[in-house]
């Protein structure tokens, strides 16, 4: 069967950037493809009573703009990014992004969502743009990747998967990660930000577990001490060149707190590479 990846676009150029890495990504593999413009017109809310019937003159205009969009874009993939492996599907659509692409994972059983970080109207101040945030806190269905708009593919040499060991892993929910590792020989580098001088039983039990999930990649196990969170993971990238990062999206994890309030301009170091979030299935 056929890998189904859903690409969100509002046809900007972090959206077509977006677009081109996960077609690389990919590159090998059977993919139906899922393009996804979630449009809105100007003077309704998604949220209130009152939304535009189908015929209005303002509906149709938003309407005719996103199929415009979509016959552009096309193009553009038929002149430099034809994949006799790949499939494309457009879908057009008067709703809210986040509603928009839960339903289409519903309706069109999608396996990973890929994303810019910021659209069109993104501010170069700002790292991550609400609606990357929004689905990769909010999307539990599948796994998100956000792709910041400045980073062309290149094939993952390693991608830093932190974790503080404290709750168990599954083999389901790494799946994403190990399927890329082993489709792009990617080396996984797992990093523990240490508050306390040892682990605990259940910290230990937990890292033979993963080591044992991880066994069948390429992987290592590294620590910090004496450094935050955030500053440990980004003082880990940067000095690695690391490619990409991953977190599994839980409730109770350090990711939340990572993403949930505003991003500050230690976490600056997440705009340069892709970040995968993975999903809770406990």
């Amino acid at each position: 069967m056929n890998k189904r990846v859903l690409i969100p676009t509002d046809f900007s150029r972090n959206a077509l950037n977006a677009i081109r890495y996960a077609l690389h990504l990919y590159k090998a593999q059977n993919c139906d493809f899922y393009f996804l413009n979630a449009y809105q017109v100007s003077g309704y809310s998604i949220d209130s009573m009152l939304v535009p019937e189908p015929g209005e003159r303002a509906f149709e205009a938003a309407k005719k703009g996103s199929e415009s969009g979509f016959a552009k874009l096309l193009e553009v993939l038929r002149l430099h990014d034809d994949n006799p492996k790949h499939t494309y599907h457009t879908i057009s659509t008067f709703n809210s992004l986040l509603y928009a692409i839960k339903t289409t994972i519903a309706k069109k059983d999608i396996d990973i969502v890929i994303m810019g970080t910021k659209g069109a109207t993104g501010s170069e101040d700002v790292f991550f743009g609400t609606n990357a945030v929004d689905a990769m806190e909010k999307v539990t269905e599948c796994p998100v990747m956000a792709i910041p708009g400045n980073v062309r593919f290149e094939v993952p040499k390693e991608i830093v998967f932190p974790t503080d060991f404290k709750i168990s892993f599954k083999r389901r929910e790494l799946n994403y990660l190990i399927e890329i590792a082993k489709e792009h020989g990617t080396v996984i580098r797992v990093l523990h930000i240490a508050k306390a001088p040892e682990l605990k039983r259940e910290q230990l039990t937990n890292k033979e577990l993963l080591d044992s999930i991880l066994s069948e990649i390429d992987h290592s196990f590294h620590t910090l001490r004496d450094l935050g969170v955030q500053a440990g993971i980004s003082a880990f990238i940067e000095s690695r060149e690391s490619d990409m990062i991953a977190f599994v999206n839980r409730k109770h994890s350090f990711f939340g707190s990572l993403l949930s309030r505003p991003l500050v301009k230690e976490m600056g170091y997440y705009s340069k590479i892709p970040v995968l979030t993975l999903n809770d299935i406990s």
